[in-house]
């Protein structure tokens, strides 16, 4: 098999584009007891510490966006709100026959007793 050189023109090849990554490194010192805590859930959920520890911070971060957000509606919203807020509470017949049964533990209770 024989090879032959081939000359190129540079300027004819397609521009190399750099591949930026979006991912930003984040390290912390941790103590052991914190590890152990963290890779002990981590397993329970079937994720890895990175997995876990970095949904836990956005779940968090999340939360505190949500506590610390202002809520905007307009005058006619705002007065229909308090108008709910304000009014009688309605019974909610789901939660009135959740709250006749019978607890498990009660049920359970009950049995040993007779």
């Amino acid at each position: 098999m024989r090879y032959t050189a081939k000359i190129v023109d540079l300027e004819e090849l397609p521009m190399r584009r750099t591949v930026r990554h979006k991912d930003h490194p984040l390290s912390m010192r941790l103590p052991d007891a914190d590890i152990a805590i963290i890779d002990r859930a981590a397993t329970l959920r079937g994720r890895s510490r990175t997995d876990f520890v970095r949904e836990a911070a956005v779940r968090a971060a999340e939360d505190v966006l949500m506590e610390t957000a202002p809520i905007r509606m307009s005058a006619a919203g705002f007065k229909a709100f308090m108008a709910a807020v304000a009014g009688p509470a309605a019974p909610v017949p789901e939660m009135r026959k959740l709250f006749q049964r019978t607890a498990p533990w009660e049920a359970d209770d009950t049995k040993k007793r007779s």
